[in-house]
């Protein structure tokens, strides 16, 4: 549709606004561009990884985060009882793997072993480019890989997907915990659950162990999960096109991240679950927080958008699944047979029966006929449409279906013709709904056979 703007006159987008803007992109100085990366330099990802260099690909502060740390953790489990004041603690402190859309509201940082606006931009690149080679933690790269690979193995920054992060960057309480980031985990995470068990009912152990190192691996792995498990388990109720899923095993291992087919596909709203039954501690516990003013303009897309994409993905199965079924050969595609052949082929065995101006070969089922073999040979070699239509029998929506698989052909000028002369005289358009796949919808009642108010047979029994 033409614009009404004078493109000549008016530019898209005005250059002394966009020089005004600040730049998408880090600059060296913002908190999501390691200091010490050199783009000119050859990333280690871009030299093979062998025996000699292997431990260069390695991200050996994750690999302490993620696996060290958590295996001191389950043999110190070995040697440390747990008390059931600490595995209540641990319990009400455990906090939902929120995606980055909600972490600003949660708290994000101290869950994953990596800088809030590094997770965010991740992310967001994984939200941006899903499935393709800017995703940082694709699941087509392997299931493994998107679940923890990712995170153990360096990646290299020129390959992630760019995203604009620049409301993080000019965050001051995200920037004060990407600079204090460390230390804010060695405390909250180890630390405090060590404190309080230790100063409330003595367990000092058992609540670094349990309430601090369990914990945390616990939630990480929860975290992992949304990454790997929630594109690869499930139903996609909006959207095949990508891997996202919903599924209520994932919902309960990631504490309600699991509709994630949804979140991809919406990921404005701050809900993953939108039916109330669905399981989502996340949302409820962001919901709760707004009652409480400690959350504020949560979003919802608009409910007529959600449905229309989910009756779209409906409609879109419904047609993958048509197009396996037998419908018959297209009308378009029958040979044009005279009615005095049709009938010189009937008398000399071949079992055909025309109806609607559609010849159908009825050969192979004259003895499974419900009606009997009297009642179906009374019909060959003549036109049966009134008979088959209420005459002798107001056949059923199973009985149209069965028979439009046995087309063989159509009489020049037959009943079809006429139908759609007499929709011509009458003004109506005879135009018929197809699917995705450009194939005609045979509704129930719509076959070419089914004619309400037939003209009277010739020579009908």
């Amino acid at each position: 549709m033409p614009s009404h703007q004078n493109v000549e006159t008016f530019a898209a987008v005005d250059p002394a606004y966009l020089s005004s803007q600040k730049s998408a992109a880090a600059s060296t100085s913002e908190p999501n561009r390691n200091h010490k990366y050199d783009p000119k330099k050859p990333h280690i990802t871009e030299t093979p990884l062998t025996r000699r260099n292997w431990y260069k690909h390695v991200n050996w502060l994750n690999v302490v985060f993620i696996i060290g740390i958590p295996i001191t953790g389950l043999i110190a489990a070995i040697y440390t009882p747990l008390r059931l004041p600490t595995a209540i603690f641990a319990v009400l402190t455990t906090s939902p793997p929120a995606s980055a859309s909600q972490q600003a509201t949660i708290g994000y940082g101290h869950t994953p072993p990596t800088r809030p606006p590094w997770w965010a931009r991740d992310h967001r690149a994984h939200h941006r480019y899903t499935d393709t080679d800017k995703d940082p933690y694709s699941v087509r790269k392997g299931l493994l890989y998107s679940h923890l690979g990712w995170m153990v193995m360096k990646q290299n920054p020129k390959r992630i997907g760019r995203t604009d992060i620049s409301d993080l960057n000019d965050d001051k309480v995200v920037q004060w915990q990407h600079k204090n980031y460390i230390k804010v985990v060695v405390f909250m995470g180890l630390i405090f659950p060590m404190l309080v068990a230790g100063l409330l009912w003595g367990d000092w152990v058992g609540g670094i162990v349990y309430a601090g190192i369990l914990r945390i691996f616990f939630v990480q792995q929860a975290t992992f999960c949304v990454n790997s498990l929630a594109h690869w388990l499930g139903d996609q109720p909006f959207d095949d096109r990508n891997s996202p899923r919903d599924h209520v095993i994932t919902a309960l291992v990631t504490l309600g991240e699991g509709y994630h087919n949804f979140h991809h596909e919406f990921p404005s709203d701050y809900r993953n679950a939108i039916e109330w039954h669905q399981y989502d501690p996340t949302k409820w516990s962001i919901w709760v927080w707004k009652q409480m003013g400690l959350a504020y303009d949560l979003k919802q897309f608009r409910s007529n958008e959600i449905e229309k994409g989910r009756v779209q993905q409906q409609q879109k199965k419904l047609d993958q699944k048509r197009a396996k079924l037998d419908w018959g050969v297209p009308l378009d595609s029958l040979p044009v047979m005279e009615w005095d052949d049709y009938v010189d082929q009937a008398k000399n065995g071949r079992g055909l029966v025309a109806v609607a101006g559609v010849v159908h070969d009825v050969t192979d089922f004259i003895a499974d006929h419900p009606g009997g073999k009297a009642m179906i040979k009374s019909g060959l070699g003549k036109d049966a449409t009134a008979m088959f239509n209420g005459g002798v029998y107001n056949h059923s929506n199973a009985a149209h279906n069965l028979l439009s698989t046995m087309r063989v052909g159509v009489i020049r000028g037959g009943m079809e013709v006429e139908i759609w002369k007499r929709a011509r005289d009458e003004g109506k358009d005879a135009v018929y709904v197809k699917d995705g796949n450009g194939t005609r919808v045979v509704r129930a009642g719509d076959q070419v056979t089914k004619v309400h108010d037939p003209p009277a047979s010739a020579g009908a029994a």
